[in-house]
């Protein structure tokens, strides 16, 4: 119990030194809170520790970055066995099934867990080069993803704590209530507002040890924020963005592959991203936001339609990356699109979506 309570204040400390207010009387009603909680189990840490010790919503990725970096990061890691289990409970905890097979076969087969150091391996393995049943434990892992989409400073402002800028209007209006004399300095801060994340995944026959994981992801990615579009693209473009809204994920993901008819056939990436661009581009979809494509650039249309494709979707958006299994090397495609491209990410394995999701809070 001594060993708890210390890790359990160390976290609170923590958090005080990533700026949220954080007293003492709310890390014991943290301690209190995990007396009647799971403490091997990753998830019971993680809600007990939100419930309690966060006050605003605006400091939620602090407190998830902080949350990540003490409890399984590798620089001040927590000591005792409760960082142990805990990362075996982050890494073995079994999360959304697959869409492969009937309830009944993925009740019966479905793998019960994984030790941490399996998933650790599956995280560096391509999915190329995984079993069926290490694929499907990926797409559990990846329906996991904690994915938080880019965001922006507009040009409004709301009232803060502390920092940012004096709010003399507030602070003059608050001294009218004590005949002119204001009794403390009000702030404000600029406000901050989700980009528009726009997912445009390659399901043609080249990705297919890829499509199945990435359209996982890009189902974790729409239900993080409402600013989400997701296409899928192989020789026509198809929104499924409607398919992936449903709260189930295997209804959601069986809707989508039922509404694109090119999976797994042919690619032209640049005829699918000029139909973007001309359809769904002009009309400011992606005007501000964050475009990512997914795909090896393997193309079998014309190259120069892909050139003024890429160019165009470029000026467009705000940020354009790039997720390709093989690197920055290899496609035709690839090499054509790479002067437009700000970002260069590789998707080939569980690790590659990890780092993606944690660059694009990043990308400005």
């Amino acid at each position: 119990m001594a060993e708890l309570t210390r890790v359990l204040t160390g976290f609170a400390r923590a958090l005080r030194e990533a700026g949220l207010p954080v007293g003492s009387g709310d890390a014991l009603t943290h301690c209190r809170a995990m007396t009647v909680l799971d403490t091997t189990d990753l998830a019971d840490v993680y809600w007990g520790g939100r419930t309690t010790l966060l006050k605003r919503h605006e400091d939620l990725p602090r407190y998830d970055e902080t949350f990540r970096r003490y409890f399984l990061g590798t620089d001040d890691p927590p000591p005792g066995l409760l960082t142990i289990l805990a990362e075996q409970a982050a890494d073995a905890a079994p999360a959304l099934p697959g869409p492969e097979g009937t309830a009944d076969e993925r009740e019966t087969d479905a793998p019960l867990g994984l030790s941490a150091s399996d998933v650790d391996s599956l995280k560096r393995k391509a999915f190329s080069a995984c079993t069926p049943e290490e694929l499907a434990a990926i797409r559990r892992a990846v329906a996991r993803l904690r994915l938080t989409p880019p965001s922006r400073r507009t040009r409004r402002t709301r009232p803060a704590r502390k920092g940012g800028e004096p709010d003399l209007r507030r602070t003059i209006r608050a001294g009218l209530r004590t005949f002119g004399e204001p009794r403390a300095l009000l702030w404000r801060e600029r406000r901050v507002r989700l980009r528009p994340l726009i997912l445009l995944l390659d399901v043609s026959g080249s990705m297919a040890a890829h499509s199945r994981t990435l359209l996982q992801f890009a189902y974790s990615a729409h239900r993080a924020a409402a600013k989400v579009e997701v296409f899928c693209f192989g020789t026509r473009l198809t929104r499924i963005t409607a398919q992936l809204g449903t709260r189930d994920a295997d209804e959601a993901l069986a809707r989508a592959a039922e509404a694109v008819v090119d999976w797994e056939g042919g690619t032209r990436i640049g005829a699918a991203l000029d139909e973007f661009v001309r359809t769904h581009g002009r009309r400011g979809r992606c005007r501000g936001g964050v475009v990512v494509i997914c795909s090896d650039g393997f193309d079998r249309g014309d190259p120069d339609v892909l050139a003024r494709a890429v160019r165009r979707l470029s000026r467009l958006c705000h940020r354009l990356v790039w997720a390709n299994p093989h690197g920055a090397t290899g496609s035709l495609g690839m090499r054509i699109a790479a002067p437009c491209v700000d970002l260069l990410v590789t998707g080939h394995d569980l690790r590659s979506l990890e780092e993606l999701a944690a660059a694009l809070p990043r990308v400005r």
